[in-house]
């Protein structure tokens, strides 16, 4: 990896994109600070100490951004949350799948319409955590302030939204990697010094030497695991039939079509993760009671340190998992796409057996990838039960930080894959 960003480095073209994305990642750092008006900070920083682990995993997303009530602390989950939805909607309303069918154009108009579903999700999302804030007694007006006080809380934190999906979007124009993908890892990344002297504490103030040994091997193994996860592969072999054209024969060679094991990456995650927020966001907005009504009840099964969380984030993980490469692989095109370009699969007759034959390997690719990303999301949910340390977000942000930078390392050795092809033709 040392070695692609090195060479990556000195390339003029990939070394502006990768300063783009360092300014881009700097603009949020500073807006993950830069607190919202008519917020009392220094109540809610230690306040959210003992919140709650809903309050966590969002001051993970944004790097503490929860802890200052600043512009980002929203983080960027209602962009997630609207393109889940659109998602959704495309494949059940007939003339939005039509729409995202068209190609370019049809990917911007579905685009458009995301922007617009996470402005909405921002207002209500930021209204539930301005009523938190008011219940809570941390907004600094008083009287008729409190209603002005209320408008811009709430516009600023749906504006900050907003500007995080918008310099998301400039990184995947302009640098390098997964815009969205990026701004999450820098987030988690920032929280790494807190989440060693957290360790640290545990390890020298309250002599657990075992349970922190275990995590940090079990942590070193998890990593390795997600590395070879990420390369592992599926080769379908394909050969293609010999064509003469004039006095030229084309085709004839063998070669294979790679399905990737963890085909949707880290998708899955970012998804359930952002999906099982609401419920316990609206249970930390309703505050502790002792109400035995079934609302609840309901609600409390997803607190982060609950069992019952885990198994239904490991569901919603597969279930995702299963819906993104249905989205972003079709056995039937590329069915077609084989027999046109004369190829077939050898013992396989071309036509609907060719597109079974895909189905039914994507189909078994898949659960396999999904079930690794479930296992490695809930192992750490799980840890925390026995070792009584909090762990729970581990696994969520080993994988996006490992994913993030594996992809962005391919994306790199792509691109200057394509400089070195482009130098050699002129």
């Amino acid at each position: 990896m040392f070695e692609t960003l090195r060479n990556a480095w000195r390339i003029k073209e990939i070394r502006m994109k990768i300063l783009y994305t360092l300014m881009i990642i700097l603009v949020f750092r500073i807006g993950s600070y830069l607190p919202v008006p008519f917020i009392d900070i220094s109540s809610l920083d230690g306040a959210l100490a003992n919140s709650g682990a809903f309050f966590e995993y969002l001051n993970v997303l944004t790097g503490g951004a929860m802890n200052y009530g600043a512009l980002f602390a929203m983080s960027i989950t209602p962009y997630i949350n609207a393109s889940i939805i659109m998602q959704l909607l495309t494949v059940a309303i007939p003339p939005l799948e039509r729409i995202a069918k068209e190609g370019e154009e049809g990917r911007k108009r579905i685009a458009k319409y995301t922007r617009f579903a996470t402005v909405i999700l921002g207002l209500i999302q930021g209204a539930a955590y301005w009523y938190w804030l008011y219940a809570s007694d941390y907004i600094l007006a008083s009287g008729k302030e409190h209603i002005f006080a209320a408008i811009v809380i709430i516009l600023c934190f749906t504006a900050g939204t907003a500007l995080m999906m918008w310099l998301g979007e400039r990184i995947d124009q302009k640098g390098i990697g997964n815009g969205i993908s990026i701004l999450l890892f820098a987030g988690i990344i920032s929280r790494l010094p807190s989440g060693i002297a957290t360790l640290w504490t545990y390890f020298f103030d309250m002599k657990k030497y075992v349970a922190v040994i275990g995590i940090l091997i079990l942590f070193l193994v998890v990593i390795v695991f997600i590395v070879w996860m990420q390369a592992a592969e599926r080769r379908i072999p394909i050969q293609y039939a010999k064509r003469v054209v004039g006095r030229k024969q084309y085709g004839g060679q063998n070669t294979h079509m790679p399905i990737k094991v963890n085909m949707s990456g880290v998708m899955p995650i970012i998804f359930a993760s952002s999906i099982l927020t609401i419920p316990s966001q609206i249970l930390s907005f309703m505050g502790t009671t002792t109400d035995p009504s079934t609302i609840y009840k309901f609600l409390g099964v997803f607190s982060y340190q609950n069992l019952g969380y885990a198994l239904i984030y490991f569901v919603l993980i597969i279930a995702f998992a299963f819906f993104y490469t249905n989205i972003q692989y079709n056995p039937v095109e590329m069915a077609n796409n084989l027999r046109k370009n004369s190829g077939a699969i050898p013992g396989i007759r071309p036509g609907k057996p060719t597109q079974e034959f895909i189905k039914k390997i994507l189909y078994r690719i898949t659960l396999i990838g999904a079930i690794f990303l479930g296992v490695i999301a809930v192992l750490p949910i799980i840890l925390g039960q026995f070792t009584e340390i909090n762990v729970s977000l581990g696994g969520t942000s080993l994988l996006i930080v490992v994913g993030v930078a594996i992809d962005t390392v391919q994306q790199l050795e792509s691109q200057m894959m394509m400089r070195h092809y482009k130098g050699f033709l002129d």
